[in-house]
């Protein structure tokens, strides 16, 4: 059966906030709207019966299990969060300080030390989920002082090949532990 020769139907309406404005579900002549995962097919046509299951899957979420990442390479976390999750191909490691793994010090006082510290401490964050630096699609560096930027960058360079991550970088009031530096990431796996 060709699109054209599908027949109108009544485009269901909501009521929009409280003013009584009447907005439809949906727009066009597909048959089908789909609200909360919840498809609403034209009844009694063709349509539902030659199409219905090829649209069937646009309104069945996927669910999507994620996996705690853990490693004694890295530090462990500082209160109730992960290193990272592992979610359908992307894993999210949260903020890495310059701490010393194995006795959870830093690793010195200097921003150059900690951002190498903290960027060892990423790359075994990204090996045990299955990724590596080149896997990273956006960073967010927190700084305790934004003049230590170019500093930062000399050492960061270093860890990510071009093209490099996306990235935000910003100077906050404070970090954990007093840190110069915190920084975490998303990366895609292959």
């Amino acid at each position: 059966m060709a699109w054209s020769a599908l027949k109108p139907f009544h485009i269901p309406v909501m009521k929009v906030g409280g003013l009584g404005n009447r907005t439809p579900l949906a727009i066009g002549g597909f048959g089908c709207a789909s609200v909360v995962g919840t498809s609403l097919f034209r009844s009694s046509s063709s349509f539902n019966r030659s199409f219905a299951p090829a649209f069937a899957s646009l309104s069945t979420a996927t669910s999507s299990i994620k996996e705690c990442v853990k490693t004694e390479k890295a530090p462990a976390a500082l209160g109730p969060y992960s290193q990272a999750i592992k979610v359908n191909n992307l894993v999210f490691v949260s903020g890495v300080l310059g701490l010393i793994p194995e006795t959870g010090k830093f690793v010195s006082d200097n921003v150059e030390d900690q951002t190498e510290q903290i960027l060892k401490n990423m790359g075994e964050i990204l090996k045990a989920s299955g990724a590596d630096y080149s896997s990273v699609v956006k960073t967010t560096i927190m700084l305790a002082d934004l003049k230590d930027f170019k500093k930062v960058n000399e050492i960061y360079a270093k860890y990510f090949p071009e093209p490099c991550p996306a990235r935000s970088t910003y100077q906050v009031a404070a970090l954990p532990l007093d840190a110069k530096i915190e920084i975490e990431c998303i990366a895609q796996l292959p």
